[in-house]
């Protein structure tokens, strides 16, 4: 047995033999030298899943085909069991074949015959309906056979995956059929005891006031240390990479601060439209649906001091600061300064014509949610005083991209004035999709007579050097459930302190909106574009630009 540590420093145990199964099963481990010693983490105890909503769509495109390949990477023992809920009537079969159908759509290795065969064996389904009691008085029975069936001891992880609407109803049945109950010992890293834990997908309310009911309703049921509150974007490579490359490697945190930074992008970009969901989107728009949740927790990623110890709460600690530091207060005059909201109208995302939000399905044709928004804001503490920060998120842009720029100030005395092209200012971005992967910009001298001087870059990718696929983040995030570990999920205090900020601003656009202020209205941009012109005016405004990505 060795011993390896994970990208957030925990030590997890693993055998040889299983390392080699996992990163590259058909080459040897030393063929590349980045992958020479790598380690997994440890094979959870084997539980159930239990996954309500299990004929929607989320369990099709990513739950199931996450387990599946958590599975075939030998990171789950043969007994874990996955238990379907819904209200379809179907049997364990026809279940089993509808999970089959979506895994070999949406996984990301192909599905092996022999292997599915072992696993279908742990797959279930029960019928039940989320408002019937007593049809979770059947699932606890359901689970006590199961138990004793597949070795599960009593280990249960509940899946959310339904709309939020049914979250508070399905929390309250659990506690009535006393399935959050845990054996002592099973709050953390499991063991011999039973553990039960609950993970929440997001929006996690649609304001302040709903996110802490709804925080009443879980913590009146299951102890926080049970509650884990998903946000796919913290189980990407790059984001769980961010800390490592800030607090692994010295050259780079002395500067991680407002004596070197100029100011700090971050940026989540989609070419895709609502996809049939715009009644979700009427009620969510970006502000809810990207802002409050990816784009804030990757800004508190950035800005977070460090933690005192690579541990669930220590992380958590730190990134609640930084959202405390931002000022919570909107007034008129600042949203309309530092915010700007936008909607796509008609036209082309590559070689393909879109029809406006306006225009979309389940959408009000007079509708003035955003489909975009880009805002300024300032983390105000001793690291980051007077170095903004620039968020923006759009749907219908040119392309699919989420990235972490942070912009250095240019050296204090330039001593190359008769250079032909002043070179840019140092420049590190961080790649979340596609690509994951990290650029460095510099100034190096063009190798010719005279004094040229251009920025050239240096760039790393996971997928080129470590010559693997990088797991799902799904993937990532289901096995830390299961393991216990909560460093990648959002806490109570840090879901309320984000929607802090968010909502008086959403408060104010629906003021804005119901006096239809002519200077307050929404910003139209035409898909296919990188938003309404007035986005760029609002970096441009403290002499900056958007880079482009």
């Amino acid at each position: 047995m060795t011993r390896g540590r994970t990208a957030l420093g925990t030590t997890r145990a693993t055998t040889h033999q299983e390392a080699v199964h996992v990163y590259h099963p058909e080459q040897k481990r030393e063929e590349n030298p980045l992958r020479a010693g790598l380690q997994l983490e440890r094979v959870p105890d084997p539980c159930v899943i239990v996954v309500f909503g299990a004929t929607g769509d989320l369990t099709a495109r990513k739950i199931l085909p996450a387990v599946y390949n958590l599975r075939r990477a030998g990171l789950l023992p043969a007994e874990t069991t996955v238990l379907g809920f819904a209200r379809r009537p179907l049997s364990d079969d026809d279940f089993r074949d509808q999970m089959r159908t979506a895994v070999e759509e949406h996984s990301r290795v192909p599905v092996e015959d022999a292997l599915w065969h072992d696993f279908a064996e742990g797959i279930y389904y029960q019928q039940g309906d989320f408002a019937d009691r007593e049809a979770f008085r059947d699932l606890a029975e359901r689970l006590e056979q199961i138990d004793a069936a597949r070795g599960t001891s009593g280990n249960r992880l509940f899946y959310l995956a339904t709309p939020p609407s049914a979250y508070a109803q399905i929390v309250a049945h659990l506690g009535s059929a006393r399935l959050q109950r845990q054996h002592a010992g099973g709050g953390g890293g499991g063991g011999s005891h039973g553990w039960a834990r609950i993970v929440i997908e997001k929006p996690f309310g649609h304001d302040l006031e709903s996110a802490g009911e709804l925080n009443d309703t879980l913590v009146s049921v299951f102890d926080e240390s049970q509650v884990y509150r998903i946000d796919h974007y913290l189980g990407k490579e790059t984001v769980r990479n961010l800390l490592v490359f800030r607090f692994a490697n010295g050259i780079f945190e002395p500067l991680w601060n407002r004596r070197y930074v100029d100011h700090v992008q971050i940026t989540v970009a989609e070419d895709v439209g609502v996809e049939g969901r715009g009644a979700f989107y009427e009620e969510a728009g970006a502000s809810r649906d990207i802002l409050q949740n990816h784009l804030l927790q990757l800004l508190t990623l950035v800005a977070m001091e460090p933690p005192i110890a690579f541990e669930a709460d220590a992380l958590r600690d730190e990134k609640v600061r930084v959202l405390r530091a931002i000022d919570p207060n909107w007034t008129e005059a600042r949203a309309r300064a530092h915010v700007v909201r936008g909607q796509y109208t008609e036209g082309w995302v590559g070689d393909q014509h879109v029809p406006g939000y306006r225009q979309e399905s389940e959408v009000d044709p007079e509708s003035k949610v955003e489909t975009f928004v880009a805002l300024k804001l300032e983390v105000q503490n001793w690291r980051w005083a007077d170095v903004p920060f620039y968020l923006r998120t759009g749907k219908r842009l040119p392309r699919r991209a989420t990235e972490i720029a942070i912009q250095f100030k240019l050296p204090p005395l330039m001593l190359f004035g008769e250079a032909t092209t002043p070179p840019e200012p140092n420049l590190l971005a961080m790649r979340i999709q596609p690509d994951e992967g990290i650029m460095l910009r510099f100034a190096a001298k063009v190798p010719e007579l005279g004094l040229d001087v251009r920025s050239v870059n240096m760039d790393f990718t996971y997928g080129f050097s470590f010559t693997r696929e990088a797991p799902e983040a799904y993937e990532t995030l289901l096995l830390d459930a299961m393991l216990g570990d909560a460093s990648l999920f959002t806490r109570a205090d840090e879901v309320e302190a984000a929607w802090g900020i968010v909502s008086p601003l959403i408060e104010i656009w629906r003021n804005w909106d119901a006096r239809s202020e002519p200077d307050s209205e929404i910003c139209f941009y035409e898909a296919g574009g990188w938003g309404p012109d007035q986005a760029d005016r609002l970096i441009e405004h403290d002499e900056r630009r958007w880079r482009r990505l």
